[in-house]
C-alpha cells in the first residue's frame, strides 16, 4: 500500500516546551500554521481531515458504510473492517489533496485508538502508524468520546469547564469537561446506547419497507415517522424512574416496545416483518421516552454540578454531541431542561455530530496546543475497544440522592 510520495518541505509551528526534544528540534525549523491530519475508523465511517491550528478545515473526506449495513440489518464488524481497509488510503489521500497539503507539511497525525469496534480501530491505527513512520511525523492517539466532547470548541468559544452529554449508536454518557484530557464522568449507559435502541426498534418495525424510510437508519426513520405520530397512544415507562443517579438504561424500554409490537401484530393479524398501521404512533412514543430519559438524567447532572460548584456561575454550558445529538426532537427535550436550569445548550451541526475525521483532527489540534499525548512516530500503540472516560464520579452522584423537580416535557414535534 502506498503512502503518497512527498516533497521534503517543513511547514508548522513550535509545540510547547512539554514536548520531547526530538520533536521540538525538528519543529523549530518550521514556519507557518501547524497542520493536523485526523483519521477516524472507530465504527463504520472512514473519515480523514486536515485542520490548521485555528480549526479551519482545509480538506476532508468521509466514506460511509451505512447502505451496506442497512442491507445486513446491523453492523457486522468483519464487514466494517474490510470496507475500512478498502477505503482508508483513498479517504486520506483525498483529504490531503483537497487541503493542498503534502504529508511532509503536516505537523502531526491524530487517530482514534479508543473506544470502538476492535476490527475497525485496528485498520486506522495500522495505517496511521505506517504513515507517521514513513513521513517521520508525531502521532497523537485520540479518545473517540473526548473528541466528540470537544468538537463544539472548534465552532464556539467555550471555556472549561462545561457539561457534556454524548449520545450515539455505541455510547451515552454525561461528563464535566474540565480540560483537554480532564473529565469527570457523572453517568453512563448500563446496557445499550440510545442510538442502538432506536436502530433495533426501527428494524423490529421493518421500517426499511416503509416508502419514506428505506434509505434511513432505524433512528432516522423513527425521528421522521414520529412527526406524524401520537405518542400518547403508547405510554411507555421512562427507565430508571426510581434510581437517583445519572446513568442510563435503554434495554428495558426496547423490551416494552417489542412487546407492544408483538401485541399489535397479533391484533392486526399480521406476521413479523409487516408494517403496522400504528407505526407512526409507536415511533413517536419510543422517541419521546428516549428523549425524556436523556433529559431527566441530564437535569440531575446539572443539579449535581450546581451543588458541587463544578460549572461556572457565568454562562454555564451544556454541550450535546454524538450521532444521536442530530435528532431534533432530542435537542428540543434538552432545550427544555437547559432553559429551566439556566444553562445554554450548544450542539455542533449534524455533520459534526456523527463520526468524522474533522473532530479527530480538532482534538489533535487541542492536544498539540497543550503538548499533551504527543508521541514520536516509532512508538507502538495498542487500540482499546473499551475505554472509560475520565474520573468516575457515578457513585458520588448516586450518593447525593438528588430528586428532580417536576418539569413538563411538552416537546413540539
Amino acid at each position: 500500500m502506498s503512502m503518497f510520495p512527498s516533497k521534503v518541505t517543513f511547514i508548522g509551528g513550535l509545540l510547547q516546551s512539554r514536548l520531547p526534544c526530538w520533536c521540538l528540534s525538528s519543529l523549530r525549523k518550521a514556519s507557518g500554521s501547524r497542520l493536523v491530519l485526523g483519521i477516524e475508523t472507530s465504527c463504520d465511517d472512514t473519515g480523514a481531515a486536515v485542520l490548521d491550528e485555528k480549526g479551519v478545515i482545509l480538506g476532508e473526506c468521509l466514506h460511509s458504510q451505512k447502505e451496506v449495513h442497512l442491507r445486513t440489518g446491523g453492523i457486522i464488524p468483519s464487514v466494517a473492517q474490510r470496507l475500512h481497509r478498502e477505503n482508508i488510503e483513498h479517504v486520506v489521500r483525498e483529504a490531503l489533496q483537497r487541503s493542498g497539503v503534502e504529508p511532509s507539511q503536516l505537523t502531526a497525525v491524530a487517530t482514534t485508538v479508543k473506544p470502538g469496534l476492535a476490527l475497525s480501530l485496528a485498520v486506522g491505527l495500522e495505517f496511521s502508524q505506517r504513515f507517521v513512520r514513513q513521513h517521520k511525523k508525531p502521532f497523537i492517539p485520540i479518545h473517540h468520546m473526548e473528541a466528540h466532547a470537544l468538537t463544539a470548541r472548534m465552532l464556539h468559544p467555550i471555556a472549561f469547564p462545561f457539561l457534556v452529554l454524548l449520545v450515539s449508536g455505541g455510547h451515552s454518557l454525561l461528563a464535566v469537561a474540565r480540560g483537554v484530557d480532564d473529565f469527570l464522568l457523572l453517568g453512563h449507559s448500563l446496557d445499550e446506547a440510545p442510538g442502538d435502541t432506536l436502530d433495533k426498534v426501527g428494524r423490529r418495525l421493518s421500517l426499511t419497507k416503509h416508502p419514506q424510510c428505506y434509505t434511513l437508519s432505524g433512528g432516522q426513520a423513527i425521528e421522521l415517522l414520529a412527526k406524524e405520530g401520537d405518542r400518547t397512544k403508547f405510554p411507555f415507562r421512562t427507565p430508571m424512574g426510581q434510581t437517583l443517579d445519572c446513568c442510563f438504561s435503554f434495554s428495558g424500554l426496547r423490551n416494552q416496545v417489542t412487546m407492544t409490537i408483538m401485541k399489535k401484530e397479533a391484533e392486526e393479524g399480521v406476521e413479523q416483518g409487516t408494517l403496522l398501521s400504528c407505526v407512526n404512533d409507536i415511533a413517536a412514543a419510543t422517541l419521546h421516552t428516549v428523549a425524556t430519559h436523556l433529559a431527566k438524567r441530564t437535569h440531575r447532572a446539572i443539579l449535581f454540578c450546581k451543588a458541587n460548584h463544578l460549572l461556572p456561575l457565568t454562562s454555564p454550558t451544556l454541550v450535546l454531541s454524538g450521532g444521536v445529538a442530530s435528532n431534533q426532537y432530542i435537542r428540543k427535550a434538552l432545550t427544555i431542561i437547559t432553559e429551566t436550569t439556566g444553562l445554554r445548550l450548544l450542539c455542533p451541526p449534524a455533520k459534526f455530530c456523527t463520526d468524522n475525521g474533522v473532530m479527530i483532527a480538532w482534538n489533535g489540534v487541542e492536544r498539540l496546543r497543550e503538548g499533551k499525548g504527543i508521541l514520536p512516530p516509532n512508538v507502538d500503540i495498542c487500540y482499546e475497544p473499551k475505554a472509560a472516560l475520565g474520573v468516575d464520579m457515578t457513585a458520588e452522584v448516586r450518593a447525593a440522592e438528588i430528586r428532580l423537580p417536576s418539569v413538563k416535557m411538552k416537546i413540539p414535534s
